[in-house]
């Protein structure tokens, strides 16, 4: 990858986790503001020891950290990640967190997941106003799927056509891949005219989970563009031109040539095109790294794609529906990492894996949309009752609230310190995994 793409994946990962970190951290100083409560500190990344950027604004330093690893605000009185132990020994204050009511202190910490829920589904409703939506019907995959020997290995085989995943009809194509793989335990197939069953098990999820391109929508082979090196370029192919036959056999489907043409290398092999009226023969020796340098082309024309076009106030709604179906999904897949038998833990990543998720070029939408997906899984993350985030300090405002005792500022001091030590294990552990794929 040129450097160029990987400073375009990293301006746009950059600018979508800040976004996200003040937008969250903006989502606890509102409400602790309302409420009269001393803000100490609002910044963009974490400063241990300096920062590359600081301003005091009436009782509030803003800055901007070195360590981007998230964000915080400084809410006097908490306990916190600064485990600020020597404001703690003094005498409860007016505008302290801890002198507030327990109701307050509930509001001001679910402040940032609640702004991370209302951005998700205003980005959402915002793409889906802009652009529209449009996706391809699953029953509108005329020609069915085309798998690699992955799929293979799990009984899904060529040309089928899948009918349902586990008893349930899967409306948009582009999710069957993620259904099958987040749990399914049969998916049912049209093969031949018949109907056939495929039973997936925990081991066909763990080579699911290795291997995510199992399964394709399967096309007829239309040369789209050429690489520097094409032998199929330098025997007179051309743009446009549809492959129909291989070696004097009729093959119609991309990935039909896939699975044949390296098993020819070093020697000659015949193709059969059409272009425009006129059927063409071309021969060419295959490479010995069992390519011929053609890259396909989708012609739209082939599949019946449906498309929406969503007014100012149809879109709100379904932006939130698509916040909560994001959501429904994420956790099925958090979920699974703890499926010992799949081993999907093996592959979390960190901030490697998301900043390479960004595309090379810049573009917006997809911009939008994985950034509304990260919101998601920001709050997500960010609820889970382990202390030292969001979640643990609900857990025990909650506690006091039920039971009318307040947790003693010792314990709350321990239970920050064993939370921290669980992110920071978890935060090594999704990150090295990173580093590790980047030797192998």
């Amino acid at each position: 990858m040129e450097i160029a793409e990987i400073l375009v994946k990293a301006a746009q990962f950059i600018l979508s986790l800040s976004l996200l970190i003040v937008l969250h951290e903006f989502g606890h100083f509102l409400p602790a503001k309302l409420f009269n409560t001393k803000v100490e500190k609002f910044y963009l990344f974490f400063d241990p020891w300096f920062s590359l950027f600081k301003k005091k604004i009436g009782d509030t330093e803003y800055g901007i950290g070195w360590l981007p690893l998230g964000g915080y605000v400084k809410i006097a009185g908490m306990v916190d990640e600064s485990m600020d132990k020597e404001q703690l020994k003094e005498e409860p204050k007016p505008w302290e967190f801890r002198t507030k009511p327990a109701w307050q202190r509930l509001i001001i910490m679910i402040g940032g997941v609640t702004v991370n829920v209302i951005l998700a589904i205003l980005i959402y409703a915002g793409t889906l106003y802009y652009w529209g939506e449009e996706y391809l019907p699953t029953e509108n995959a005329q020609w069915g799927i085309a798998v690699d020997s992955t799929g293979e290995k799990i009984g899904l085989r060529d040309g089928d056509k899948i009918l349902s995943v586990d008893g349930k009809e899967v409306e948009r194509f582009s999710q069957i891949p993620m259904e099958i793989v987040l749990g399914s335990e049969r998916v049912m197939v049209e093969r031949d005219g018949q109907e056939v069953e495929v039973e997936i098990s925990s081991t066909d999820i763990k080579e699911m989970i290795n291997n995510q391109s199992f399964m394709s929508l399967r096309f007829p082979y239309v040369v789209g563009a050429f690489s520097d090196e094409s032998v199929a370029d330098k025997a007179g192919m051309q743009e446009g031109d549809q492959v129909i036959a291989f070696n004097g056999r009729p093959l119609l489907f991309f990935d039909q040539y896939v699975d044949s043409i390296p098993t020819y290398k070093g020697e000659e092999i015949q193709l059969t095109a059409l272009r425009n009226s006129d059927t063409l023969q071309f021969t060419m020796v295959v490479p010995e790294g069992g390519k011929i340098g053609v890259a396909p082309k989708m012609n739209p024309e082939w599949f019946e794609t449906n498309q929406y076009k969503y007014g100012l106030l149809e879109s709100i709604p379904a932006g939130a529906k698509k916040s909560v179906n994001t959501l429904n999904n994420y956790i099925r897949q958090f979920s699974i990492i703890f499926d010992t038998e799949t081993e999907a833990y093996k592959s979390v990543g960190g901030f490697l894996t998301i900043g390479s998720q960004f595309p090379s070029y810049w573009d917006w939408q997809f911009f939008w949309n994985f950034t509304a997906f990260l919101s998601i899984m920001l709050a997500f993350l960010n609820i889970l009752p382990i202390p030292a985030l969001d979640g643990g300090h609900v857990v025990f405002v909650l506690w006091e609230m039920v039971t009318g005792r307040k947790p003693s500022e010792k314990v709350l001091e321990y239970a920050q310190i064993v939370g921290f030590v669980i992110l920071l294990a978890l935060l090594l552990f999704a990150n090295g995994q990173d580093v590790m794929r980047l030797f192998k």
